[in-house]
């Protein structure tokens, strides 16, 4: 058949398909034309599910718990300043025991002997004491230690609220890329499958050959099943979010309204190490835990000095409870102590208490390194995307023209089966490969601003957070 033959065929062709669907469509009364509802910002809703993740996260829920922790120990510690208040009650039966014997009857034959017990067949004391440490050089570095180690306990919990803040972020990003994707996916799938129903036609009416109708079908099986792995992605992208927010798993995300993306200018590599190193709470926590360190090499050498403290008791005491004359009682004490000697035990624990110090400010000197490579390579990772932006833009502005080409010989029957679907592939490949350059720029950005710590939370970690 001649090529202008083949091209009537086809024309003819898609009109009776064309005719035939019109015959069998019942006349439908046009639906009222609903107001459009324009989708929010990329933006408010991102910082929407920051603040629910906030307020609702598991996670950081379980910090809040250490954070309370350190302020329950620090409570405790700055306790020993203020005086001790005890009652003691004893109640006391006794039978037996030793024994003491007055010989009278040597000094006066008409005197009998007295026997005296040790133990009192009956006694009671009941006194209330108070004591209150002068001088216990323990206490302050106890004190101390437990401010630095509820600093770390509030800096580690805001670490944790940033990197959820991250987290939040690159997985709603995730699922907005994966439904992009299904929508790619089935635009490209309801092309290749009026494509099958051209091809068969054309075959039942002896136009074409049955291999071209095995390619398109081919074609339409390989995109349905790109379609369902889609489809799972963005399924999971949708529970990953949901339990980063607290929600039942299948909760649908609200879509956001994505504008233009652009590569946004940022400082040199220097200037965000600096603000890195100057930011990141996880660096302020490792400084807080190097303090704490240090305080408690002061608590480990307080047991090499004295300690002074005043005691109060009064009370009554007797065979039986009563008050006045014979059972009231009362007495003043001053308690010294001082170790003069433990087998050098003390000392072992101040050398064990400086290799903490020595240890926590290593951690620290290595978390900064680590800090610093964050940053690089975030950046790193952001230069790349940008730069692929702009060519994954290109690309698909590239793979569209010549899919309009492609589609115009398609109608004039110029151009092979092959030839189409091939333009067809290269679109789809140049979309899906657009879509995910401009989310994986999105998420660059966030993971940029995690590792500077630049930006601010929408509410305090520490007192707005997520409460229990």
């Amino acid at each position: 058949m001649s090529a202008r033959g083949l091209r009537c065929a086809a024309a003819s062709a898609l009109a009776s398909i064309a005719l035939l669907s019109a015959s069998h469509a019942a006349p439908v009364a046009p639906a009222p034309a609903l107001p459009a509802v324009e989708p929010r910002a990329l933006a408010d809703i991102v910082d929407e599910y920051v603040r629910e993740g906030l307020r609702a996260n598991l996670a950081l829920r379980r910090g809040h718990f250490d954070v309370e922790r350190a302020i329950a120990a620090l409570d405790a510690a700055r306790a020993a300043y203020l005086p001790q208040v005890t009652l003691e009650a004893r109640y006391t039966r006794s039978e037996g025991g030793r024994e003491f014997v007055l010989p009278l009857s040597q000094l006066n034959p008409a005197l009998e002997d007295e026997t005296i017990a040790f133990l009192r067949g009956r006694d009671q004391d009941t006194r209330l004491g108070v004591s209150q440490p002068l001088y216990a050089p323990a206490v302050p570095a106890s004190v101390r230690a437990q401010r630095a180690q509820l600093a770390a306990s509030e800096y580690a919990h805001v670490a944790l609220a940033r990197r959820l803040k991250r987290d939040i972020t690159v997985g709603y990003l995730d699922w907005l890329r994966a439904t992009k994707t299904v929508a790619i996916v089935e635009a490209s799938r309801a092309l290749l499958a009026e494509n099958l129903r051209v091809n068969e036609s054309l075959y039942r009416n002896g136009k074409v050959t049955q291999d071209q109708v095995l390619r398109a079908r081919a074609e339409l099986l390989d995109v349905e099943q790109q379609r369902r792995e889609s489809e799972n992605l963005a399924q999971q992208a949708r529970s990953y979010l949901n339990f980063l927010l607290n929600r039942p798993l299948a909760t649908p995300p609200e879509p956001a309204g994505l504008d233009a993306v652009a590569a946004q200018s940022v400082a040199d590599l220097a200037t965000l190490q600096a603000e890195a190193l100057a930011r990141r709470p996880e660096l302020a926590q490792a400084q807080s835990a190097t303090r704490a360190a240090e305080a408690q090499v002061d608590v480990a050498r307080a047991a090499l000095k004295p300690t002074l403290g005043v005691g109060l008791d009064g009370g009554i005491q007797g065979e039986d409870y009563g008050t006045g004359h014979g059972y009231n009682y009362g007495q003043a004490s001053l308690h010294l102590t001082w170790k003069l000697f433990d087998g050098g035990a003390s000392r072992a624990a101040v050398r064990g208490a400086q290799a903490l110090v020595r240890r926590a400010a290593t951690e620290r000197d290595e978390l900064a390194q680590q800090i610093q490579l964050e940053v690089q390579q975030a950046l790193d990772r952001l230069d790349t995307a940008a730069d692929s932006l702009a060519t994954a833009a290109a690309r698909a502005d590239a793979a569209r023209a010549g899919f309009r080409i492609a589609s115009r010989k398609r109608d004039e029957g110029v151009i092979s089966q092959v030839e189409f679907i091939d333009a067809r592939s290269a679109l789809t490949g140049a979309e899906l490969n657009l879509n995910l350059t401009r989310f994986a720029l999105l998420a660059r950005e966030a993971e940029l601003d995690y590792a500077t710590s630049t930006g601010t939370l929408p509410l305090d970690p520490v007192t707005e957070g997520s409460m229990p």
